[in-house]
Formats: C-alpha cells, structure tokens, sequence
C-alpha cells in the first residue's frame, strides 16, 4: 500500500495529521482544507521531482563532460599513432598502414561511431 496512508494508521499520527488539516479547528476537514493540503502535498512532490531531475541533469552532464574529455584524448592518441613521421599530417600511407595493423588505431576507429572515420578501417578502399 501507499507508505504515506499506512503512516496515518497510527492513531498520534493521524490525529497529529487532522489537526495540521483542521485549519479552522472545527473538528472537521471541510473541502477547502482538503483542498489546501491537497495542494500543498502536490506542491511539496513536485519540488521533489525537480530536486531529483537537477541531480539527473547535473550527473548526466558530468559523464557527457568526461566521456567528451576521453573521447577527445583518444582520438588525439589516435592521430598521434598514425602520425608515424610526427609531422603533424596524415599521409596516405600512415593512414593505411595503422589502420591495418595498429590494434590501438583499429580499436579507436571501431567504437567511436563515426562512419567517415570507420571507413578508414578498410584498407583496400584506400588504395584506389
């Protein structure tokens, strides 16, 4: 059952709970008091929820942050695995040459989803 109702069924609580609801002390719980606790337990889970989506969002953009500054520093790692010559280019050869034997340059251009650079993972295609 609901937590909340089940919390009632103590007889202090629910009398401690009536007396909250009773604004005007009558020993009733008339429909505008009703409707103002209503309100105000509707108002107190919402705030809830978006406490709770905050803290989503803030850990969501902390691993995009850190799989951007990994994805990043791979493929730098990459071009520098390429680069044999350390010219700061790519030739044609270097390129055909990691990509069909550099098991760290295979890995990389394997998983990092981008068509253009995965092509480069079959050789023979390179070459004419």
């Amino acid at each position: 059952g609901n937590q909340n109702l089940q919390y009632l069924l103590v007889p202090s609580r629910l009398e401690a709970a009536l007396l909250v609801l009773d604004t005007d002390r009558d020993g009733h719980i008339d429909e505008d008091e009703w409707q103002e606790a209503i309100e105000s337990a509707l108002a107190a889970k919402l705030e809830a929820r978006a406490a709770a989506r905050a803290v989503q969002a803030k850990a969501a953009q902390k691993e995009i942050e850190e799989f951007t500054d990994s994805f990043l520093t791979a493929a730098a790692r990459c071009f520098d695995l390429i680069d044999k010559d350390g010219g700061g280019s790519l030739s044609k050869d270097e390129i055909v040459k990691a990509c069909a034997s550099d098991k760290e340059v295979i890995h990389f251009l394997s998983n990092c989803g981008e068509d253009n650079l995965q092509f480069l993972l079959h050789p023979p295609r390179l070459k004419k």
